[in-house]
């Protein structure tokens, strides 16, 4: 997709009504600091338009950026921060359940995992969460840079035992410094923006 326009058209904090949107929305879910905003801006070839930053729990909104006036990132606050307090853990939680449920749009919803470390229980609850509400997530194993080729294979294969993923599910490394991967994520969505407007 050749990016003609973009813009960061809604940003919905705990109490915000959601947007009632008319075209595809993909969503983005992760831990903290496993590479959301920086896999948007590699995505979206901008170097800031999703704020990154090494301290965790940066994202507390969902975002909502329109691309072309055909499709929309949908950037969810990480999980599993653990400097923030339970209480607003809990609503960040109900937040995105909140979206999960009630989006029309939403069709697609890609899990980000750091692919150096086995997923965390908070990853497994957001996989498992993502799959029961009628959900397949495709995993993105970000930071894919930190490890060598050689354990490659083995690192994808533990995301997918740890996560006890349904068959099939796609899991793609990727690197924000050297852009691997980016290709074929564009691909897929290409793919689902096509099937959608044809549907």
């Amino acid at each position: 997709m050749i990016i003609k326009s973009l813009n960061l058209e809604t940003v919905c904090g705990i109490t915000s009504t959601l947007p009632e949107n008319t075209h595809l929305e993909i969503a983005f879910a992760g831990k903290s600091n496993v590479g959301k905003s920086s896999l948007i801006n590699a995505l979206l070839n901008r170097k800031a338009l999703a704020r990154t930053s090494s301290q965790p729990g940066k994202t507390q909104t969902i975002n909502f950026y329109n691309i072309n006036d055909c499709l929309y990132f949908v950037d969810l606050p990480g999980y599993g921060y653990a400097k923030v307090s339970e209480e607003i853990k809990a609503k960040w939680g109900k937040m995105i359940e909140r979206y999960l449920m009630t989006s029309k749009m939403l069709r697609v919803i890609f899990l980000l995992i750091d692919i150096r470390h086995e997923p965390s229980q908070n990853d497994k609850d957001m996989y498992n969460f993502i799959v029961n509400s009628g959900f397949n997530p495709i995993i993105i194993a970000t930071k894919m840079d930190k490890i060598s080729k050689g354990q490659l294979n083995k690192h994808v294969n533990m995301i997918k035992k740890s996560l006890k993923v349904v068959e099939g599910t796609p899991v793609i490394p990727f690197s924000a410094q050297t852009k691997q991967g980016r290709d074929e994520l564009w691909e897929m969505i290409d793919e689902y923006v096509e099937y959608f407007s044809n549907n």
